[in-house]
């Protein structure tokens, strides 16, 4: 599987490159494109879509929400496969991969993860065995992280509440009163250099289940990415994300 790395340059695009040239997947980095260039691999990096190599299998894209729409027009036009990993996208740039998904096949997640989407499989079912059970969610990343809670904790409590009736999220906890019937709780820890963890508590009056998944390192995104390209190669145009990879 020869991919093309969008946003070589960047952290994300190096780990993506470094798992292909490794043989993940049984990917093989053809190229990359990045307007800063890339000094890793400056041979097989361009600056402008108008130079990249079409002869691929993948699109694999890890560069800035504002390149959609050349990305999605180099997709359509050489009728490749597309993996977004890029967030952050306007409603504008997110009709443009829609319309983009009618012609060829777009796998777009904003976690890229398979640890964390079988985290959230596991949760949802979880919740729905217990549905009188507490519930809460305690995430802990490094002390840079600006926003709190994280998305995947948000994505967690969200996918959790779909499965409960009045259900209801509640982030941070502070002052007085009582815990309400149906919260599911969102807490946020920030410490020391940790990657990522999460953790699901499902908890009643009688036993208490933690589910819990621990990021090593942001390769594992990148490891995630290229099993999306893999597993893409063989679709049909459409929108795809992690659920539909985790009913293989």
């Amino acid at each position: 599987m020869r991919i093309l790395v969008v946003g070589l340059g960047g952290f994300m695009g190096r780990e993506v490159a470094a798992l292909a040239q490794s043989g993940c997947c049984g990917a093989e980095l053809a190229g990359g494109v990045d307007p800063n260039g890339s000094r890793e691999y400056p041979d097989l990096c361009v600056k402008t879509f108008d130079e990249a190599e079409s002869r691929v299998d993948c699109v694999v894209d890890f560069s800035y929400h504002s390149d959609t729409a050349e990305l999605v027009g180099f997709a359509k036009k050489h009728s490749l496969p597309l993996v977004i990993a890029t967030t952050g996208q306007t409603e504008e740039e997110l009709a443009l991969i829609h319309e983009a998904a009618e012609s060829i096949p777009v796998f777009f997640a904003a976690n890229y993860s398979l640890g964390v989407a079988l985290l959230v499989e596991m949760a949802k079912r979880t919740a729905s065995l217990f549905p009188d059970a507490d519930v809460e969610i305690v995430e802990t990343h490094h002390n840079r992280k600006i926003d709190a809670p994280s998305g995947t904790a948000l994505t967690l409590a969200r996918e959790i509440a779909s499965v409960r009736e009045n259900a209801n999220i509640t982030t941070g906890r502070s002052g007085m009163g009582a815990r309400r019937k149906g919260d599911i709780g969102v807490q946020s820890v920030r410490m020391g250099n940790i990657a990522g963890i999460h953790e699901v508590h499902v908890c009643t009056a009688y036993q208490t289940i933690t589910l819990r998944h621990e990021a090593h390192s942001r390769a594992l995104f990148a490891e995630g990415a290229l099993t999306a390209a893999a597993w893409l190669l063989d679709r049909p145009a459409g929108l795809y994300d992690m659920k539909d990879l985790m009913r293989i």
